[in-house]
């Protein structure tokens, strides 16, 4: 079991903020340090799949947030380099029929990861605290069940040995914005719009409020939930790297490189 903590740095809040070739006016990352710092980091995660294969361990990682927020392209950041035969994806659809008529964290459950496996869930059972209750996909009273069972399952994971990390990517209403429109004029992203996109945008607000139900009621100290400020993706990639890493023991680790997060873009909820 790993009691999962905040080391906070100032390497990427204060003294390098004063640095123009670190960020941009606006307070993002310029790309040259986010590759370089991005690339430091790859090495501590190949070292880190290497430990989980070594001895047999199983690595599991939620990721949350609103449409747009980046959820994908994190997931992407933490796979760059790994070992793609013991470190998957997971982005279910929908529910069919048959899978609506079992215990609802079922078909989840069979994407536990393996021993030496690392499993990335690109959304999760958290469906059902947001977008499931927010468009009428359950009643309150599975919303209302599912709080009554969720820490339960996740502590259970945990006491049976899983290291488990829960990510939300937490957006403004601005940036989401900007990003559906992105979306919108890049014939690349376009493929990633729906008419929920647009439904989802129309409920921001509502969307706010079970976010912070959700980290009331299932931000434990067995499954901390680990938010990030994700209005730059940059930023938000290299803090979760780093988080993750730095509350894992594992063989090699490079205590130069994993110096900690920084205090303006992550908040544990625990």
């Amino acid at each position: 079991m790993i009691n999962q903590r905040i080391v906070y740095t100032k390497e990427l809040a204060e003294y390098k903020e004063k640095e123009s070739k670190v960020f941009k006016k606006n307070g993002n990352i310029e790309r040259d340090f986010y590759e370089k710092e991005s690339l430091k980091l790859q090495y501590e995660l190949v070292k880190l799949q290497k430990w989980v294969i070594d001895n047999d361990k199983r690595l599991l990682v939620i990721f949350e947030g609103m449409d747009t927020a980046g959820k994908s392209s994190s997931i992407k950041e933490f796979n760059n380099y790994l070992n793609p035969r013991e470190a998957r994806s997971v982005a279910l659809p929908k529910p069919n029929s048959k899978e609506l008529g079992q215990w609802y964290f079922q078909r989840h459950i069979k994407q536990i990861p393996n021993a030496g496996e690392i499993v990335f869930f690109d959304r999760s059972w958290y469906n059902r605290a947001g977008i499931e209750h927010i468009f009428g996909f359950c009643t309150p009273k599975q919303h209302e069940h599912f709080y009554r069972q969720v820490n339960g399952v996740e502590e259970m994971l945990v006491d049976d040995g899983i290291l488990f990390f829960k990510f939300y990517l937490n957006i403004s209403k601005e940036t989401q914005q900007n990003r559906i429109k992105d979306r919108e004029d890049n014939p690349l992203k376009s493929w990633k719009l729906s008419d929920l996109d647009y439904k989802s945008m129309a409920k921001y607000d509502e969307y706010e409020v079970l976010r912070d139900k959700m980290f009331r009621r299932s931000g434990t100290k067995d499954a901390p939930w680990c938010e990030l400020d994700a209005n730059d993706k940059k930023r938000a990639r290299l803090n979760a790297v780093r988080y993750l890493l730095s509350n894992i023991d594992y063989e090699g680790k490079d205590a130069s490189v994993i110096t900690g997060v920084d205090e303006r873009i992550v908040t544990l909820h625990s």
